[in-house]
């Protein structure tokens, strides 16, 4: 019984310990982000890489993401009638909901996993040792770009999937099921508020900071971890621990800022 209280003990004191660790690594990249000098160039190849090269899934998922609302909402709408709120029933559940969340599942998937496996590799080489032995600090150099990126590119990616995401319902609603294009465009005008435009904005800003911070936390911190850090496993273990963090984070999130802000 004693050695079951002091496991307890022991793992408790163990992730308070990384919680701080990572409470402490966030607050040190922010500063440094708004520390000189600004470099644009590492900023554009790290937006480059977090946004534009995940334009492809996030137009592919955003598309069959609003052909699926499309279908379940319209046979649920046609029992009451109501097939003209469809429009506004796809356009407000990708806005304020699936879209924020699911692009940044998307990201997380795309991006986020390759930015811990590069962080972790640089730690398990003593790259970012190296960079400390020069007098160059890790969380400006390494960091600050793709927080920076981050923020920017999660939202824009957000955009791109509502906009593909309410086309894909277009298609199905209007162009399969013969909804009425004027009713369809004319509920999603009159439901659609700047307060659920401005609930997504929120949620993908807040998600794009999580996603950074987790991924490049984890790969930071690779070796204190305890499932062994160093060598090709530990780093895949670190990442997939990374992704999956990520994902719940962002599904608490979710539900903590609908609350805020409805």
């Amino acid at each position: 019984m004693l050695g079951f209280f002091e496991k307890i003990g022991d793992n408790f004191l163990y992730y308070l310990e990384q919680a701080g660790r990572m409470g402490v690594f966030l607050f040190n990249c922010l500063i440094n982000a708004f520390k000189p000098p600004y470099k644009i160039g590492p900023i554009v190849r790290q937006i480059h890489f977090i946004g534009a090269r995940s334009i492809f899934v996030i137009v592919f998922t955003g598309a069959f993401t609003g052909m699926v609302l499309a279908l379940q909402g319209y046979y649920t709408l046609t029992k009451f009638g109501s097939e003209g709120f469809l429009g506004s029933a796809v356009a407000l559940s990708l806005i304020r909901e699936l879209g924020p969340v699911l692009a940044s599942l998307m990201v997380i998937g795309r991006a986020g996993s390759a930015i811990c496996a590069e962080i972790g590799i640089m730690r398990n080489s003593e790259q970012i040792d190296a960079l400390e032995c020069m007098a160059i600090d890790p969380h400006k150099y390494l960091m600050v770009p793709k927080f920076i990126a981050g923020v920017i590119s999660v939202p824009l990616l957000t955009f791109v999937f509502d906009v593909v995401g309410i086309f894909g319902g277009y298609l199905v609603g209007v162009g399969l099921f013969g909804v009425n294009e004027g009713a369809f465009f004319n509920g999603m005008y009159s439901s659609v508020t700047w307060q659920d435009v401005h609930m997504g904005v929120v949620k993908s800003l807040i998600f794009g900071l999580l996603i950074i911070w987790i991924s490049t936390s984890k790969g930071y911190f690779l070796h204190y971890e305890r499932s062994g850090g160093f060598g090709a496993e530990g780093v895949s273990r670190n990442t997939t621990n990374a992704v999956v963090l990520s994902s719940v984070t962002i599904l608490v999130w979710d539900y903590l800022l609908t609350a805020i802000l409805l």
